[in-house]
């Protein structure tokens, strides 16, 4: 997941199509309507860090709609949303005025797998093929 620190939320890809959705947008409407057409990014907004629709946004986008593009978390991005937010689909998140980027990368680092499937991968734990064991 692409990090990137409160205030420096330009990085070079200002041509891109960028669609900005508030987490109260019903998508179904805007997927009908062919918002989707040609998008390269999507930002979808936290006004607060206690209000996750976003989350909910994000897995929609990636399974129910297919949109295989940047899916950018902005507002108020803590560092310990981080992880769940990748799991839903998120592949970059702009980090809320005070928050450490290099603390938000070691939150990667903590947990090597998770039991329960998610957006990157469906299959829970227990169904997926056994890991090559290190010699």
């Amino acid at each position: 997941m692409k990090i990137i620190a409160a205030g420096a939320s330009k990085t070079g890809a200002e041509d891109q199509k960028v669609l900005q959705i508030a987490n109260d947008v019903e998508l179904a409407e805007l997927v009908q309507g062919g918002a989707l057409q040609g998008v390269e990014r999507i930002e979808l907004h936290f006004p607060k860090f206690t209000d996750g629709r976003a989350f909910s946004q994000a897995v929609l986008l990636r399974r129910r709609y297919g949109f295989t593009g940047d899916l950018r978390a902005t507002g108020d991005v803590l560092i310990d949303q981080l992880v769940q937010m990748h799991r839903s689909g998120f592949t970059s998140a702009v980090l809320a005025e005070g928050q450490n980027p290099a603390a938000a990368e070691r939150q990667f680092a903590r947990y090597a797998a998770f039991y329960q499937g998610d957006v990157l991968e469906p299959r829970p734990l227990f169904a997926r093929p056994p890991a090559p064991e290190a010699a």
